[in-house]
Order: structure tokens, then C-alpha cells, then sequence
């Protein structure tokens, strides 16, 4: 990377030779000075804008990231092997740009839009930039239809709207992934298109995932773009945008897209990596000041847009690691205070068998209840109160022996609650199935059982509805409401349940 003199002066005295020639000459033709670590510097390109598409003359591409007085910095977007030193480098006057469109669903391509699946070239019309304009204010509308989850603990107490940016939060290996593809797998039939963005991740862990997709049909309408571990820093931290691009020609066609951050915290460091290449000023963590707005400008072009402007939304869901489940360090607090709430998953949870994970005094939807069906608001809106009883007198019971019969009650309760909130990985559940069992729990008809017999229960009586009250499910599904006659038909079926297995 070191500049030698011998080269600067044969570039003056060329630029002097060349001078009628000089302004057109910079204009759009420049030489590489040095290159190495996945970036050139690059004399000339005076009209090179931040962002751009440069072509080498070994057809390699890089991308413009610094802007300086007789020189341009680009990171390169391939190996830089094939590139060396006094190499033309000319402008293409666009904007890194993928391609779009419904030739990429069912496909898993790179951060350029390129197919490493190995099932053949994508088929596409139309290209659109990585870095675009979030929609204005005056077109967006606020949030107010759910995006389903099929998790119970997610839909019940910190419910995601449509449109919203909700980030997924915790330690590594304590199922942030787990509940991003439950969320996808559970799309399926509601015409919301997924893109699942994977960053530094490993390829097996990406193909493991792909196959699950596969699997429960979730491919036919899902795209993934994998930036692997293995890729240079550029790529990993275009992934995102490039993910984010392709869902905007879907939302601006009036559909609602879901796309997965995974994770944001390895796009950060990739952008440091840059940064520090690129010798910007390193700030706290040696991260760059701009980190912020990396993340900003991604996660602002997720909206709700209104009818006038086809009434389409992309629903990001973030995801950011954090270290010994501290969420005040400088990325997690960075991303928390961009997004609409986090989803925080908590260890000694996981490591408890509670799954998936989920610490609900710390998360949180600002959303709130008007990403929710009104079925669902009048079935849990006791929930968090119960839990947040139940942990609070569950740690002062640890100091005393003796209870009162209401304490007792409260932390029974509390324990079928969390135990209703258990849901196996790959299995989320339909709407009315979620509506009965939080019913069922929330109005305490599950209180006299033991806490290894609700799981068994709830199985049973769900089916039970399906075999003898499969009206009052489709009703449920219908309305996304309860009334009086439903409720009442609801509990009626519970008490008669019961009472045929003698409860």
C-alpha cells in the first residue's frame, strides 16, 4: 500500500504531456496508484460521485467510497489478484446496482444479485440501485395490520405490525435465527414475499437453512442473499443494501415484504473494516462516526406506504449480537434506538428451557397493540402483567417459606403462563390455534393443572375444537375478533372439554 516517488512523478509527467487532453482525461479514465486489503486508490475520476460503479480494465469492479482532491478510494467488489498498479479505470456513471424482480424468488444469490445456488441464471427485467432515498413522511401511513408471527409469546405480548422495524436481540446461540425463520416459515399463503439477508455468515449454516425453508415450502417465496464469512469486506457490507433494494420493487408494486438482517453486528465490523482501510478517523470501538447512519439509512427505507402510493411495506427485522447480554454497548444501543422495539432473548432463559427465549420485562413493541388483531388484544392483554407478577414475587418467595394462598396463586399462574409461551423451533402455530390456548390460559381454566400437563392439554383441545367446534375457529379466523357469543361458545367448549377428561 506504500505510494512510491517514482510512480507519482511518471503520473505528473504523463498528466503534463496529456495536458489539452487533461480534463477529459480525469474525467472519466483514472490510474491505479496502489491496491491491496480490497481497495484501490485511483488517480483521476475527478467526476466520480460517492457510490458509484467503477469498471478496471482486467474487468473487475469496484465500488467509490472516498472522494479526495486528485484521487478517488474504491473498495473492490471481486479478488483483487487481477488487479495491479497503473491499470485504467474508467466511470460507468451508475450507482451500485442489483437486479429486482420475481425471477429471484426460490433463489440464493450474492450481494450483487449473482446466483450461487447453482440452478442457473435469473431471469430479470429491471435493475435498481443499493443506496436509495427512504420514502417521505407523506407517503408512508402508520402501522396497523400484523405481520403473523405464529409465536405465541411474539403475537401475544410484543406484537409486529406491518411496515415496522423490530429488532431481534441477544446472545449468540440463543435462537435470534430460530425465531427469524419461524417468522418466514410462517408467511406461507399470506402473500407476504421474505428475503433473509445472512452477513458473515458460515455457508453450512446458511445451506442448513435453506434446506429448513425448503423444506416447509417457505422458498417459493423467499429470496436469500448470503454474504458469507468467507467474502470480502465489501460485499458483507452491501449484503443489507442490496437485500433492501429487492424488496422495495415488491413494496412499491403495493405487496408486503418481510426481510431478516442477520446479523448487523458483523455488517458494522465489516464497515470498520473498510473504514480503517480506507484511513478514515476510527472513534469509539474504533468504529467510525457514521456508524449510526449505516444503519439508519438501511432500516428508515422499511415503511408502510399509503393507498395513494400502492399501500405496499417491507417489515425489516434486524439482528444484533450481543456479548454477556449487554444491550447498552455502542452497536446494540445504536440499532435499538433507530428501530420499533426489540425482541431481547435472554440465556439463563435459553439455558433454563424456556424457548424460544424471550425475557418480556426487557422487550418491547412501540407498535403496540395496533399491530394486532382485536381477537388477539382481548385474549392477552393480561399477559405481561401476569409474568411481570410472577417474576417479581417468584424471586421474593426464594427468601420466605411460608405464602399466603394469593401469593401462591399468582406464582402458579405465572408458571402455566410461561409454560403456554414454550414453542418448539419450526412449528408456528395458526391464528385461531394461538387465540384458544392464550384464551384458555389467560382466563385461568388452565390453573388446576400441573405444569407438565398443559403442554398434552392444550394438543388435545385444540384438536377437540378442529373435531367439534370447528365453526367457532373458522369464525375466529374470519373476524380476527371475539364477541359475546363467541366467547361464550369458546368457554363453553373448554368446560366441556374438560369435564370428558375429568379435570
Amino acid at each position: 500500500m506504500e505510494i512510491k516517488p517514482n510512480e507519482i512523478s511518471a503520473l505528473i509527467k504523463e498528466q503534463i504531456k496529456e495536458f489539452k487532453n487533461t480534463t477529459e482525461y480525469t474525467k472519466d479514465i483514472g490510474t491505479v496508484v496502489t491496491v491491496g486489503d480490497g481497495i484501490a486508490e485511483i488517480f483521476g475520476l475527478r467526476q466520480a460521485i460517492l457510490g458509484e460503479l467503477l469498471e478496471f480494465s482486467s474487468s473487475s469492479f469496484g465500488m467509490v467510497m472516498n472522494l479526495e482532491e486528485d484521487s478517488v478510494s474504491a473498495v473492490l467488489l471481486s479478488n483483487n489478484n487481477d488487479i495491479k498498479e497503473g491499470e485504467k479505470v474508467k466511470r460507468t456513471g451508475k450507482i451500485v446496482e442489483v437486479p429486482v424482480g420475481d425471477g429471484l424468488l426460490g433463489r440464493v444469490v450474492d450481494s450483487l444479485g449473482r446466483p450461487i445456488d447453482g440452478e442457473g441464471e435469473i431471469k430479470f427485467n429491471e435493475t435498481r440501485p443499493i443506496e436509495v432515498k427512504a420514502p417521505s413522511i407523506m407517503s408512508r401511513e402508520s402501522v396497523n395490520s400484523p405481520i403473523e408471527t405464529g409465536i405465541k409469546c411474539i403475537d401475544s405480548v410484543i406484537p409486529i405490525g406491518k411496515g415496522q422495524r423490530e429488532l431481534i436481540i441477544g446472545d449468540r446461540q440463543t435462537g435470534k435465527t430460530a425465531i427469524a425463520i419461524d417468522t418466514i416459515i410462517n408467511q406461507k399463503g399470506k402473500n407476504v414475499i421474505c428475503i433473509y439477508v445472512a452477513i458473515g455468515q458460515k455457508n453450512s449454516s446458511v445451506a442448513s437453512i435453506v434446506d429448513k425453508l425448503k423444506t416447509y415450502g417457505a422458498m417459493d417465496y423467499s429470496v436469500v442473499v448470503n454474504a458469507s464469512a468467507s467474502e470480502i469486506a465489501p460485499l458483507l457490507y452491501i449484503a443489507p443494501y442490496a437485500g433492501m433494494s429487492m424488496a422495495e420493487y415488491w413494496m412499491h408494486q403495493g405487496k408486503d415484504v418481510l426481510i431478516v438482517f442477520d446479523d448487523l453486528s458483523k455488517h458494522a465490523v465489516s464497515y470498520r473494516t473498510l473504514s480503517l482501510l480506507l484511513k478514515r478517523s476510527p472513534g469509539r470501538e474504533a468504529y467510525p462516526g457514521d456508524i449510526f447512519y449505516l444503519h439508519s439509512r438501511l432500516l428508515e427505507r422499511s415503511a408502510k406506504l399509503n393507498a395513494k402510493n400502492g399501500g405496499g411495506s417491507i417489515t425489516a427485522l434486524p439482528i444484533v449480537e450481543t456479548l454477556a447480554g449487554d444491550i447498552s454497548a455502542y452497536i446494540p444501543t445504536n440499532v435499538i434506538s433507530i428501530t420499533d422495539g426489540q425482541i431481547f432473548l435472554q440465556t439463563d432463559l435459553f439455558n433454563a428451557g424456556q424457548r424460544p427465549a424471550i425475557d418480556t420485562g426487557l422487550s418491547v413493541s412501540r407498535v403496540g397493540s395496533a399491530a394486532q388483531y382485536k381477537a388477539m388484544k382481548k385474549v392477552s392483554k393480561s399477559i405481561k402483567m401476569d409474568l411481570a407478577n410472577y417474576h417479581e414475587l417468584l424471586s421474593f418467595a426464594q427468601f420466605g417459606s411460608d405464602l399466603d394462598s394469593n401469593t401462591k396463586n399468582i406464582i402458579n399462574h405465572g408458571s402455566i403462563v410461561m409454560e403456554l409461551l414454550k414453542q418448539e423451533q419450526y412449528s408456528p402455530m395458526p391464528f385461531d390455534q394461538e387465540i384458544i390456548e392464550i384464551f384458555a390460559a389467560t382466563r385461568g381454566y388452565l390453573d388446576d393443572l400441573k405444569v407438565e400437563e398443559v403442554k398434552p392439554f392444550l394438543q388435545d383441545l385444540y384438536k377437540y375444537f378442529n373435531n367439534f367446534a370447528s365453526d367457532t375457529l373458522s369464525e375466529i379466523n374470519r373476524l380476527h375478533d371475539l364477541d359475546d357469543n363467541l366467547i361464550s361458545t369458546i368457554e363453553k367448549t373448554i368446560l366441556t372439554f374438560k369435564k370428558e377428561r375429568n379435570i
